[in-house]
């Protein structure tokens, strides 16, 4: 599988959904989304966990940075999707665990799953809140369960660290969710499908909540090096 060089990222081409998967589930790492924001982060320790496992495009950024990079076939490929298309893909046949979001929202994403895919086998879930001691807890039981996929949503990049710490302990498919347990279980809502077919979610983000602007400034420094060719 081709990777390509966005500054300093190494992030991953890929054809179809079909294909990510197939192949992170195969190489039992951890994947990482990548969009503007990440590529513009220059954040050492970071990108060397990204140059390790699996970078894929998340963000419409990425996509088009991919494009310019010669890869043309570059699709977007949202982790607020791309997990479910893991668990209905591979439900059958691999185990889960689940970590993240609060206890509530964690129970809850617990029992969806159970109603929406009969017959998982979702071997554990935590939040994403613990101590030291239910954090080693917590390691002991992958290591004990052994789960072949484990999503993490914890917030970026904290949860990208603490995949890396769970790798070492534990080698399986790891994929870090942000949100998205969220959305899923309808505590928060998702961009209309307008503003997802434009590749516009961050806008709509940015509407619903201002505050994020300080963020979302890195866009206009993102296009302004993707349109002179800088990245």
């Amino acid at each position: 599988m081709e990777r390509y060089r966005i500054r300093n990222l190494y992030v991953y081409g890929f054809r179809s959904r079909d294909e990510l998967i197939d192949f992170a589930v195969q190489e039992k790492k951890i994947l990482v989304a990548i969009n503007a924001e990440k590529i513009l982060k220059n954040e050492e320790k970071l990108v060397q966990l990204i140059n390790n496992n699996i970078g894929y495009p998340d963000g419409i950024g990425a996509v088009k940075a991919l494009k310019q990079k010669g890869f043309k076939k570059a699709i977007k490929i949202p982790g607020v999707e791309l997990w479910l298309d893991i668990i209905r893909k591979k439900y059958k046949e691999k185990t889960f665990y689940i970590i993240g979001s609060t206890q509530d929202v964690i129970e809850n994403c617990y029992r969806k799953l159970h109603s929406d895919f009969p017959g998982i086998r979702i071997l554990g879930y935590h939040s994403g809140y613990f101590n030291e001691q239910e954090k080693l807890k917590l390691k002991e039981d992958l290591i004990k369960l052994k789960p072949e996929i484990v999503f993490v949503a914890m917030g970026s990049p904290k949860q990208e660290y603490f995949m890396e710490e769970l790798l070492y302990s534990h080698p399986a498919l790891y994929m870090g969710l942000g949100g998205s347990y969220d959305v899923y279980t309808g505590k928060v809502k998702r961009a209309p499908k307008f503003f997802v077919s434009l590749g516009l979610e961050w806008l709509y983000r940015l509407l619903k909540q201002p505050t994020r602007i300080k963020r979302q400034i890195v866009l206009i420094k993102f296009f302004l090096l993707l349109l002179f060719r800088k990245l």
